[in-house]
């Protein structure tokens, strides 16, 4: 199985407002960047996106390390909140409902086919994948032009 290192970010100019995401897939020399913006979003769903797109891109089941600054992420995956929303029917308690399960299952649909780990980032901490990410997220936030996502 191939061995990938994923870095992400997502940005977003207002919540909700234009943004876009950036991913950066590692494998031995090889670097594929990926990146677009939408017209209305918010900052969690280009965080997804990001992790998602960069998912979706690899042609066959692989070992992925993501590397993302989104605590939002990296803690439903690494403390158990995504089972616990899914088994729970999708809320977060009583009477509030998760946000962005469109995209919640989708990545939930490549965790299946993939073997992945989330690993915690600093943000616009120097770390330059990451500072990459950042850059293409705003480039795609700037030239957004896809549909509404939300």
């Amino acid at each position: 199985m191939k061995k990938i290192k994923m870095f992400t970010d997502g940005a977003c100019s207002g919540n909700p407002g234009p943004g876009g995401y950036g991913t950066i897939l590692k494998y031995n020399k090889h670097i594929k960047e990926l990146s677009a913006g939408y017209k209305k979003t918010t900052n969690n769903r280009m965080e997804l996106m990001a992790i998602i797109q960069g998912l979706e891109a690899l042609k066959e089941p692989c070992e992925v390390t993501v590397y993302s600054d989104s605590r939002y992420i990296v803690d439903a995956i690494n403390k158990g909140w995504l089972e616990r929303w899914v088994k729970n029917n999708w809320r977060r308690d009583r009477t509030h409902l998760v946000k962005n399960i469109d995209l919640w299952q989708r990545l939930i649909e490549q965790l299946e086919r993939h073997k992945v780990t989330f690993q915690w980032v600093r943000g616009h901490a120097g770390h330059p994948e990451n500072e990459r990410c950042d850059q293409l997220a705003v480039e795609a936030t700037a030239n957004a032009t896809l549909n509404d996502i939300e």
